[in-house]
């Protein structure tokens, strides 16, 4: 009885903390990560543990170095060149909504006239609304650019643990053995680089699809002529990652708006668009799964499909990680099937 309320007394004071230490558990997550490669170094060239995590961690460091310096680059340029024609397109939307009252009231003469006033009380108040938008926007980007000193701190403190950590995994995973069975130890470790392997393998999966979507939706924007094409595909990407939301939240809506205003080559360019980018996803999917996560491609589609029609976007991801999940515990020995017909 004493040993379950230590446990759960634990395990408040963890739930207490965990918000406070994001930074230190993505440093933990991120030196589970980069643990094969630093023993792959030592195993290969044998060096001493410290060097071999100051080379893989220097790698890390350009490599994120590198990626921020690109994202932030592509981003200032292109949202200087969106900021200069946002004013156009608010113009725009606002035009496709007068010629939807235009339309209507030109089809609707047996309506009575309040009805009509109300609707074109809803488009004023639409118009408004794009415009405290605009306002907002300008606002939160100055709000952004506000927490970009906190955020260099929580990154620092990330940077400084992940070295940290990873200097000390092995002796942690000693600390943690000693109040483990063998037994525990061994099911324990055997989880545990099962679930390595498929989270790398997740995160290479999902980078992948990323990447396919990001260079097919710069393609397809820079063919449609988008100036701002870079940083419409980097916001495709994003929103794509996002749960519940998808590319068609971008191009959907976009290619409406498009084609109510007239342009019909755009509009048609960006559904069409949106189409290739979402048969190619649903035909690489599966196999991508199943290669990086360790799962045959007929479980990679099955729980993709099941989970996308059970969870929605968020599905997609949850199906793969409960098929890895239980996968991993039967070979572990956690889960034994026992029934049979």
């Amino acid at each position: 009885m004493k040993r379950w309320i230590i446990i759960a007394l634990l395990l408040a004071i963890a739930l207490w903390l965990l918000p406070y230490s994001v930074p230190l558990l993505l440093a933990l997550a991120t030196a589970l990560l980069l643990e094969p490669s630093i023993r792959r170094l030592q195993e290969n060239y044998r060096l001493k543990r410290a060097h071999a995590v100051t080379a893989i961690f220097s790698l890390f460091l350009v490599i994120v170095g590198f990626s921020l310096y690109f994202l932030i680059v592509i981003l200032v340029q292109q949202v200087m060149a969106l900021s200069q024609k946002l004013p156009y397109v608010l113009s725009e939307t606002t035009k496709v909504l007068d010629h939807f009252i235009q339309t209507w009231q030109s089809y609707s003469s047996s309506i009575p006239q309040e009805i009509i006033d109300s609707l074109e009380r809803s488009v004023n108040t639409v118009q408004q609304m794009l415009l405290s938008f605009a306002t907002n926007l300008t606002q939160s980007l100055v709000h952004y650019i506000a927490a970009i000193p906190a955020f260099f701190i929580h990154f620092l403190v990330y940077l400084i643990a992940l070295f940290l950590i990873s200097l000390d995994l092995p002796r942690l995973k000693q600390a943690i053995s000693r109040y483990l069975s063998e037994r525990t130890r061994q099911r324990l470790g055997m989880v545990i680089a099962q679930l390595s392997k498929a989270g790398v393998g997740f995160i290479k999966a999902q980078f992948l699809f990323s990447l396919i979507t990001f260079f097919l939706a710069l393609a397809g924007l820079l063919l449609l002529g988008i100036d701002y094409a870079a940083l419409m595909a980097l916001v495709i990407v994003v929103v794509d990652i996002l749960p519940i939301l998808g590319t068609g939240s971008v191009l959907v809506p976009w290619g409406i708006i498009s084609i109510a205003n007239g342009d019909n080559t755009l509009g048609i360019g960006l559904i069409v668009l949106f189409v290739v980018i979402t048969v190619v996803r649903r035909i690489i999917e599966p196999k991508v799964f199943s290669t990086n996560l360790g799962i045959s491609p007929l479980a990679a589609l099955v729980s993709v499909y099941l989970g996308f029609q059970l969870l929605g976007f968020i599905g997609l991801f949850v199906g793969p990680a409960i098929v890895i999940l239980v996968e991993t515990l039967v070979k572990a020995g956690v889960i034994k099937w026992t029934v049979k017909l």
